[in-house]
């Protein structure tokens, strides 16, 4: 049995307290690692490595901490492939997926790569007789990060990246569910030029959470993960007078108007209420086509391109849609759920239940479901699946709609498809969500605007990555300054009297 280990000082080092997690092939489910829990001590122990190494990298100039990610970009190029496989072996989403997954964290760390100009400060020459201001932004120190399984690149990137181009030294925490990449990421952060004990990957459950929150050296947590948890962490984390922000779950709405492309929708809905097999916080779960004759055309353009869908492991080539959910008890979860729609009168158009993959009939397999006159009041309307199930939920105006979206207590994201200009501009300025898709299904912000969700779906008043993460992993120190004059006159050698 292959046993993972934590990466702390530059090694990997082998768990101390005696826990340990298995790490599943989904497309399988058998076992194919298993992962240490790291207790308080071993925590301990990294944060006295980082904290030890960051004062000497936060001094480097940002030129050169930005050259560090340079060179990373380059060895992401170099390794995509074998980080997508090891991505796909552990998570189980397909190799496109996954090489995707890299991608859009590598596209942060290019956006790092403007570190230099992200963190000058600001100056005025003159604010009073003889005196200057200026501000400076300086690292925090020690930060970390607790980051799901379904983005096992991406996110920690998203983390560890601007938080170290910030000249801090970095604690990641990663999902025992697919811990290989991150540990990977942290060898090539070393390679790329970082210095050994800056970036360092703690796996652990909640232990290592709590150890985290309580650490009294670590300044700052980002988090990313259920809303339940994303509170416990907030609150906790807070608290203890950390800078925290934690980003929760989302039900994303997709309003489809009458005057859409139906075939354009359509699509849409597929590939983003089924793609990684719904295992995204901005999948698209609910869509809300509005009035009678929109829904019926909608679903029957859904239905011939959700039996189409191929289900299979990453091993079966580029042209599967979609693999197995992470865990037995993650496809356990989505079938309740899917019996819970069925028991509360939602209409099940595409019934994935029997799905069975032959010779994979032991993976975590979900067959793609489509429920239609889902009502607001069902649980599987008011939970995040995080599977592919998509909820059909029919409006019989815009404005209703709209208030659907803007009712739920998710507001991750959202989308509108409509040839109507007007529409699209009243939904995206009334709707309460944080990230707005206009003829986009999954409206994720490009590296360089900040990716953040509104409601139960966000907790801190910062965003990730962009401009915010500059913010969030920096502290703002403003200097006021007077010299005395006269000095610049030279010498006196006549006795000057008393004023």
């Amino acid at each position: 049995m292959r046993e993972l280990t934590h990466y702390i000082g530059g090694e990997h080092v082998r768990g101390t307290s005696g826990r340990f997690a298995d790490v599943f092939n989904p497309a399988t489910g058998e076992v194919q690692a298993r992962v240490p829990l790291a207790d308080a001590a071993e925590m301990d122990r990294a944060v006295a490595v980082a904290a030890a190494a960051q004062p000497k990298w936060a001094a480097v100039n940002p030129q050169r901490r930005a050259r560090v990610m340079m060179k990373f970009v380059d060895l992401l190029n170099r390794d995509m492939d074998k980080l997508a496989e090891a991505l796909s072996r552990e998570h189980g989403k397909t190799l496109p997926d996954a090489a995707g997954d890299v991608q859009r964290g590598l596209e942060v760390v290019e956006y790092c790569i403007g570190a230099p100009e992200l963190l000058k400060g600001a100056f005025t020459d003159g604010a009073g007789p003889g005196i200057d201001m200026y501000s400076m932004r300086q690292a925090l120190g020690v930060c970390a990060g607790i980051t799901p399984f379904n983005f096992p690149a991406m996110i920690p990137m998203w983390m560890f990246a601007p938080a170290i181009a910030c000249g801090n030294a970095f604690i990641l925490k990663p999902s025992e569910r697919d811990p290989s990449v991150p540990l990977m990421l942290a060898e090539l952060m070393e390679e790329a030029g970082l210095p050994k004990g800056i970036l360092q990957v703690v796996n652990g459950d909640k232990a290592a959470v709590d150890a985290i929150i309580d650490h009294p050296v670590i300044q700052s947590i980002g988090f990313v993960g259920s809303t339940p948890i994303a509170e416990y962490i907030y609150g906790r984390g807070c608290s203890m007078g950390k800078r925290v922000q934690c980003f929760g779950g989302a039900k994303n709405h997709m309003i489809v108007m009458p005057d859409a492309d139906l075939d354009l929708a359509a699509d849409a809905l597929i590939g983003a209420g089924y793609g990684a097999a719904g295992e995204r916080c901005m999948a698209i779960s609910v869509a809300v086509p509005v009035g009678e004759a929109t829904a019926d055309a909608l679903i029957a353009r859904l239905i011939p391109r959700i039996e189409k869908l191929k289900v299979g492991p990453y091993t079966s080539g580029k042209d599967v849609d979609y693999g197995p959910v992470v865990t037995a008890a993650a496809k356990a979860n989505i079938l309740r759920l899917v019996e819970s729609g069925v028991a509360e009168g939602a209409k099940l158009v595409v019934d994935g239940r029997d799905f069975s993959l032959q010779g994979y009939e032991n993976g975590f397999f979900v067959g793609p479901h489509l429920f239609d006159h889902v009502t607001p009041e069902m649980e599987i309307y008011r939970k995040e699946i995080f599977g592919p199930v998509l909820s059909t939920v029919r409006a019989a105006s815009y404005e209703e709609a709209l208030k659907l979206a803007m009712d739920h207590e998710y507001g991750n994201g959202t989308a509108i498809f409509t040839r109507d200009g007007d529409a699209a501009r009243d939904f995206a300025a009334r709707v309460n969500v944080g990230m707005i898709g206009i003829n986009v299904p999954i409206p994720v912000p490009l590296a360089y605007h900040t990716f953040g969700g509104w409601k139960k779906s966000a907790f801190g008043d910062l965003n990730q990555h962009g401009p915010d993460a500059f913010r969030f992993y920096t502290r703002t120190k403003t200097v006021t300054s007077r010299w005395p004059s006269g000095i610049k006159q030279g010498s006196a050698f006549n006795f000057k009297p008393m004023e």
